[in-house]
């Protein structure tokens, strides 16, 4: 047995007797909060106990190790991203899942290329990976949901004119509407029939969301509980604005195509001029690399190309 293999050994060892020391000084069971929140996002209503029962064992044990105190403090920050993005995991498995896919990819490479520096880099590149994907689903999240609001704000207040209380308007948008507004509102609805205030829980939808449009809505319902007035065309009036800004934001984006492009080329140019170059004529390119003036040469010019790509994208970037 080599001297890598023996510290993979020894990490791992290790690893897993401070995880194990960890959860055995967990609490059993969860809180009270983590009971009736689970409650109110299940679809049916259904128990925590009767949840655990249906979960396989891979989502067992992820579960145990995302419990541990030391992954959930690590994974404090990530809990309100996962919960905007709808993926079904606190923040403490969230990190268990990432380090673990970057021990496996670090332990597959180490041992395929019997480098463990190259396993060192593929596991650190992994572990980017994960955190990468959830900003990728928050924002195609919240595009999807923006993008559904002003429907939901018609069908809101064509049910108040009808006689409908507003939370009977809200169910009716979590009957007729997809996901994931529909997700959402019925969140909403069943935390007001478990007992929650009407503006407790529209706050809590706005933080799950994060969304300055619901936020917008939710200000205007909330005023109105207060003041008063004629609520189903308050929502017909910020339906009105939502979508003269949508509206706004498409001439911007058609506007601005042009600068996007140039920013993508401007990035991506080099790079291409410079992978073509390494196989027409390896030597000619590696003298940029391997002599200490070509280094620096190397280095300024990716500080240029990130400074121009920084610089292109924020004037091309207007908020509406």
């Amino acid at each position: 047995m080599n001297l890598t293999m023996l510290s993979i050994l020894i990490f791992l060892t290790g690893f897993l007797l401070v995880l194990g020391f960890h959860q055995a000084r967990q609490p059993v069971g969860p809180s009270v909060a983590k009971r009736v929140k689970t409650i109110s996002s299940s679809e049916d209503g259904a128990s925590p106990s009767r949840k655990e029962d249906t979960k396989d064992l891979p989502r067992k044990l992820l579960a145990a190790f995302g419990n541990l105190r030391l992954l959930n403090r690590m994974g404090r920050g990530m809990d309100k991203q996962l919960e905007e993005s709808d993926v079904p995991l606190s923040g403490g498995e969230f990190m268990a899942l990432a380090l673990a896919s970057m021990l496996i990819t670090f332990l597959f490479f180490s041992g395929a290329t019997l480098n463990p520096l190259v396993g060192l880099a593929a596991g650190a590149m992994m572990l980017f990976i994960p955190f990468f994907l959830v900003k990728r689903a928050r924002a195609k999240r919240l595009a999807s949901f923006n993008a559904q609001i002003c429907d939901a704000l018609t069908i809101m207040s064509n049910s108040l004119r009808a006689g409908f209380s507003f939370m009977q308007s809200m169910d009716m948008v979590r009957k007729e509407m997809p996901e994931p507004i529909s997700k959402e509102f019925s969140r909403t609805f069943r935390e007001v029939n478990l007992g929650a205030s009407t503006e407790r829980a529209l706050q809590n939808l706005s933080r799950r969301v994060n969304s300055d449009d619901l936020d917008l809505v939710i200000t205007a319902v909330l005023i109105q509980r207060q003041v008063g007035g004629n609520l189903a065309e308050v929502l017909d009036k910020i339906a009105e604005t939502i979508r003269e800004r949508v509206r706004l934001q498409g001439e911007i984006k058609t506007l601005t195509a042009q600068g996007r492009l140039s920013g993508m080329v401007i990035g991506f140019l080099p790079v291409i001029l410079a992978f073509f170059m390494l196989l027409v004529n390896p030597s000619y390119l590696m003298e940029l690399i391997t002599h200490p003036v070509g280094r620096v040469m190397l280095l300024m010019a990716v500080a240029g190309e990130l400074v121009g790509f920084l610089f292109i994208r924020r004037i091309i970037r207007i908020r509406v």
